[in-house]
Formats: C-alpha cells, structure tokens, sequence
C-alpha cells in the first residue's frame, strides 16, 4: 500500500511541475494613460482644436453671409410677385431653391472637409504617440496599458504616465497642419438590420 501512496505521489508531482513553471513568467505591472487628457492637454492636441475651430467660424461666417444674400434675393422676388408674369416668378423661385440647396450642399461639403481633416490631424497625433507610449511604458517595466476610462477604482496615480507621455509628445510633436483636403474618414460598416 505505501508504494502505491509514493507512486501516487510522485504521480501527482509530476503534473504540478508544470503549473509551478507557468508562474515563473513576470509580474504584471499596469501603468495608466488618460488619451482624451492627451489628446486636449499636449500642445498638439490644442493646435489641431484651435484650427479646426478657426476654420469651422470661417466657415459658418462665409455660409452665413452666402444665406443672408440668398434670403434678401426670396424677399424681393416675393415683393414682385404681383408685376411678375407666373412663368418668370416660377423660374425666378426656382433660381432662389437651387441656390438654397448649393448652399446646403456646400455646408455639408465643408462639414465633411472639417471632419476629415481632424480625422487625418488626430491619426498623426496617433502615430506619434505610439513610440512615445512604447518608450514611456518599457521605462516603467511596465506590461499592460491601460486608459484611464477604463479604470474603475484606483487608490493612487503613481501608476499614471499621462503627463510624462504629454511631455514627450510636445517635444516630438508640437503642431499638425489640419488639411482640408484630406481623404475622408473611413465610414464604420452598419451592423444589418432585423
């Protein structure tokens, strides 16, 4: 009996080793990065959203004007009715919808203009940030990254690298041209309907 309790034994010790090699593996360290914080507090991040600002009030002054022109033009063709023949009014209120739609037109081309650019803006923040990340992260021996949205409970921020990765990101990359006439942003596919 004893050497079937030893056999046994070692039986099981035998499969053990293989769980006690698995934890010889590195201990998890986290760190933290808050990317809505870097993407609004680095110098980049401010530049982008000051141009895509600017270029939006020019936008909606410059549309703003092109209606206010388009409005004055319906009045007096609507105080004209009564000497206009029915054809010449048709023809002058059709005038007026058409640029009324040229005009939306126009806004939504330049919307999608905006867009795109900050699209193209926020995705070269991106890629600079990627090796920044990478180096902060390797510095603190850390293994998993974790954004801060995604961080329920925290007792301290000792283990929070936004700043440092700010800091970085403002001597790599302090400003991005937001182009016009970027590709537009990839569309997301919609999930079918049922």
């Amino acid at each position: 009996m004893t050497k079937i309790f030893a056999f046994a034994l070692a039986g099981l010790a035998s499969l053990a080793t293989p769980v006690f090699a698995q934890s010889a593996s590195p201990p998890t360290k986290l760190v933290v990065i808050d990317k809505v914080a870097i993407m609004q507090g680095s110098k980049v991040g401010q530049d982008v959203a000051r141009q895509v600002q600017a270029i939006a009030k020019q936008a909606q002054t410059d549309l703003t004007a092109q209606g206010r022109t388009i409005q004055q033009e319906e009045r007096t063709a609507i105080q004209q009715t009564a000497i206009l023949a029915p054809e010449v009014k048709a023809k002058r209120m059709a005038g007026i919808e058409a640029k009324k739609r040229a005009l939306q037109a126009s806004a939504q081309k330049k919307d999608e203009q905006i867009k795109a650019g900050f699209f193209q803006a926020r995705q070269q923040m991106e890629q600079a940030l990627g090796p920044i990340l990478q180096e902060v992260v390797k510095e603190q021996g850390a293994n998993i990254v974790v954004d801060k949205q995604a961080v329920v409970f925290a007792t301290a921020n000792s283990f929070d690298i936004t700043q440092k990765v700010i800091d970085r990101l403002d001597q790599k990359l302090p400003t991005i041209k937001v182009d016009l006439n970027a590709p537009p942003p990839p569309t997301q596919p919609q999930a079918p309907r049922q």
